[in-house]
C-alpha cells in the first residue's frame, strides 16, 4: 500500500489511508518499537464499517521526517500530542475518533484531555496514558522495574549506542518479550523493522525515556503543553481502554478508571500482549465502533 504524506511546521508526516475518503475519521497511533503495520488488518475491518482510518508513522519513524535540522530530536509525551492534532489540522479533520496503544496512545490521550473538542471518541491501549513526569523517580515493585529494564538502558550513553547498533536486535526483543503468546515471523517482524532505520529514530528514543523520568529537558516548543499535562488532566470523552493479560511490560490499568469522565469501559483481551491492534485486530477494531456508537447516544 502506498503511503501518502502531509506537512505540518516541524514534520513532514507520512501516513497510510484506509477507507473511503467521506468516511468518518478515525486516527490510530502506533507505538515503540512498532510501525503502522500494527493496523493492517484493523483498518480495514474499520473501512469496511465505514470509516477513513489514517495511521501516521509517528517522527522518528518510517518515511516521517523533521522539516529542519535544528529541531530537537524530542520524543516526549506534548511533542507526540502536537504531531498528532497537527496532523489533524494539516489535514483538515475537524474531529475524529482517535486511538492507539503505547506512544500513539499517548499521542490520543494528549489530544483527548486537552483539546476535547477534536476528539469524538477515544480507544487507549493500557487507558491513562499520560506520564506523571513529577512522580517518575518513585520506585515500583520488583517485577515492574524488572519490565523497564531497557528504559534504563537508554539512560546512559552504552543504551544509546547499543540501541543504534543493533536496532531490529532490541526491537525484536522487546516484541518477545511483551507478547510472548504472540507467534509473528520474520516477515511479520521485518516488515516493520523497516521503519527503525529512520534516521531520527534512535535520537527520538532515547530523548523520550530520558524525557519522561526529567533526565534531560524537554523541547521549548511544547513547554506550555507539557506544564498543563503536569496536572494530570482527566479524559471526559467517551472512551474505552484496553489491556492484554499476557502484556509483557504493562501489569494492567484498572486503577485508572477514576481518571476517565463521562462514558468509559475497560476491556482485557485474553491472551494478548502489547501490541493490541496487531494481536487481537478484530477486537480492536471492533472496540472502535463500539465506543463510536457510545459516543453517538444523547
Amino acid at each position: 500500500m502506498q503511503h501518502k504524506s502531509v506537512t505540518t511546521d516541524v514534520l513532514d508526516i507520512a501516513y497510510l489511508d484506509y477507507g473511503a475518503p467521506d468516511g468518518w475519521p478515525c486516527i490510530m497511533g502506533h507505538g515503540f518499537p512498532y510501525d503502522v503495520n500494527a493496523y493492517a488488518e484493523a483498518a480495514q475491518i474499520l473501512a469496511q464499517a465505514g470509516a477513513r482510518v489514517l495511521v501516521p508513522w509517528l517522527r522518528g519513524y518510517g518515511p516521517t521526517r523533521f522539516r529542519s535540522a535544528s529541531t530537537l530530536r524530542s520524543g516526549e509525551q506534548a511533542a507526540l500530542g502536537a504531531d498528532l492534532l497537527a496532523f489533524m489540522d494539516a489535514l483538515e479533520i475537524d474531529r475524529a475518533i482517535v486511538g492507539g496503544y503505547d506512544w500513539g496512545g499517548r499521542a490520543a490521550c494528549v489530544v483527548s484531555v486537552l483539546h476535547p473538542e477534536r476528539v469524538v471518541a477515544l480507544v487507549s491501549g493500557n487507558s491513562y496514558n499520560i506520564q506523571n513526569i513529577a512522580r517518575s523517580m518513585e520506585p515500583a515493585s520488583p517485577p515492574e522495574e524488572a519490565a523497564l529494564w531497557y528504559q534504563y538502558l537508554f539512560h546512559n550513553e552504552r543504551g544509546r549506542s547499543a540501541l543504534e547498533r543493533n536496532r531490529r536486535g532490541f526491537a525484536r526483543q522487546l516484541w518477545a518479550m511483551w507478547s510472548p503468546t504472540w507467534r509473528f515471523d520474520d516477515v511479520t517482524f521485518d516488515r516493520s523493522a523497516v521503519s527503525f532505520d529512520n534516521p531520527d529514530f534512535v535520537d527520538v528514543v532515547i530523548h523520550s525515556y530520558r524525557h519522561r523520568y526529567a533526565l534531560v529537558e524537554g523541547d521549548p516548543a511544547y513547554a506550555a503543553i507539557e506544564a498543563k499535562l503536569a496536572a494530570q488532566p482527566p479524559v471526559r470523552v467517551p472512551t474505552i481502554a484496553i489491556d492484554g493479560d499476557s502484556d509483557g511490560v504493562n501489569p494492567g490499568t484498572a486503577h485508572h478508571a477514576r481518571k476517565f469522565e463521562g462514558f468509559f469501559e475497560r476491556r482485557v483481551f485474553t491472551g494478548a500482549g502489547h501490541n493490541l491492534p496487531q494481536e487481537r485486530p478484530a477486537e480492536w477494531a471492533q472496540a472502535v465502533l463500539d465506543v463510536r456508537k457510545a459516543a453517538a447516544k444523547p
